[in-house]
């Protein structure tokens, strides 16, 4: 029998996680709970969910006795401790879409009724599960690189994604869904933890918004790119961008699906006159920073820093690990490797072609998650996931004492 999946939120990642666990067979999408009645109708239809198995809200959802072996959480950030809580009071194995929650108390709680029931449990840190990580690891465990000594990691954000979610969309203000380390890069802190494998002990960190305020506005620049005089030149014009997403299938469904539901210019156009998407990158209410870097002191005095910056094609993060014997670089494809004792050079591929973005499955970590949470159900073994919520919860600890340490200017110990 196939493993029976529950979806709380059909929004774009619900979407994802649907779609990968029914490929190959292996599970099925029984139930979906979701406020948007046009977005509700369309996943049922997508999946084949029946008439008894849709719902309006989670908590709908979560008043009928158990219905599925398995739920994905994929509700906004602030509306995960409440779902995932009931969920796991009523047994399901749950898959939680990333961040656990804003804050650390919310968090904690989720971990506390996952132990309390003993049910399986991930969250959305689809990077671990990508090939090249698994490459990467296994570069490392094999010793090629001797003891690691110090791990450097860049996010490329991407300008445009940088505008699209952070400046102009629902993650632009620390208030309304939580800082940009929490909401974008705890995928990177979880995966600094997962790669180097050693408990964290003090962390620093700086960053700012440096571009995206009003004071960089441009002399002439209207209030939205539809009527703008200077946006053909802006490279930040969501006229141009968005436009440009008609007849790509996987920029249709990412990121122009999060603008209009009607694939035509006449329905962009509108959207743009009329929606936040279409605001001046320069004339927002945004406040979450545009780069920040983070540096980690592990036990042992292994060093890791960490960049984040919106000034870059969207692309595969960039890793260098320096170790006694060797050193690796990477850049989310392929890894060369300089072995210190030989001096030869070796390149090793994962064999990934996926790209680095959400439409097109932040480069096979969507699907790596989704298998591996399948399997977890399917065997009742929390190992397969590697890692369970006290390990999810770790990288969502370092992120909060970062910001501790951003925002009071000081180290702060784990």
């Amino acid at each position: 029998m196939s493993v029976s999946i529950a979806v709380a939120g059909a929004g774009l990642r619900g979407q994802i996680y649907a779609r990968n666990a029914v490929e190959g067979g292996r599970a099925r999408i029984v139930a979906v709970a979701e406020p948007d009645p046009a977005r509700r109708a369309a996943f049922a239809a997508e999946f084949g969910v029946p008439d008894e198995g849709l719902f309006a809200d989670w908590a709908e959802m979560a008043a009928r006795p158990r219905l599925a072996d398995a739920v994905v959480i994929s509700t906004q950030d602030r509306l995960h401790v409440e779902p995932a809580v009931a969920f796991a009071d009523l047994g399901y194995a749950i898959l939680l879409e990333k961040p656990m929650a804003p804050t650390e108390a919310e968090s904690r709680t989720i971990v506390e009724a996952v132990k309390r029931n003993g049910v399986i449990f991930g969250v959305g840190h689809v990077l671990r599960y990508t090939p090249y990580t698994r490459l990467l690891k296994s570069v490392i465990a094999s010793g090629r690189l001797g003891a690691v000594a110090s791990v450097q990691h860049l996010e490329p954000v991407g300008w445009w994604h940088m505008a699209h979610s952070f400046v102009r969309g629902l993650w632009r203000r620390e208030d309304e869904s939580g800082p940009m380390l929490l909401t974008k890069a705890c995928h990177d802190i979880d995966w600094l933890l997962h790669v180097i494998g050693l408990p964290p002990r003090n962390v620093a960190s700086f960053g700012s918004l440096v571009h995206f305020t009003h004071e960089n506005r441009p002399e002439g620049a209207g209030t939205r790119c539809v009527s703008c005089a200077v946006e053909p030149d802006c490279p930040y014009s969501a006229k141009s961008f968005y436009l440009g997403c008609l007849g790509n299938k996987n920029r249709e469904f990412w990121p122009l699906s999060a603008v209009t539901s009607d694939k035509t210019a006449e329905g962009v156009t509108a959207a743009l006159t009329d929606g936040p998407y279409g605001k001046c990158v320069y004339a927002t209410d945004n406040d979450v920073v545009d780069q920040q870097v983070v540096i980690l002191e592990f036990e042992g005095g292994v060093t890791a820093s960490f960049t984040m910056t919106a000034f870059t094609p969207l692309e595969h993060r960039k890793t260098r690990v320096f170790g006694s014997h060797g050193f690796v670089e990477g850049d989310g494809e392929k890894l060369r490797i300089v072995d210190f004792r030989t001096g030869e050079q070796e390149v090793l591929d994962s064999k990934n072609r996926a790209g680095a973005s959400a439409g097109d499955g932040h480069g096979g970590g969507d699907g790596g998650l989704t298998r591996a949470f399948i399997e977890a159900v399917e065997t009742g073994e929390q190992k397969a996931l590697g890692g369970d919520a006290r390990d999810a919860l770790a990288g969502h600890l370092v992120v909060w004492a970062a910001e501790r340490a951003r925002t009071t200017r000081s180290v702060v110990s784990l």
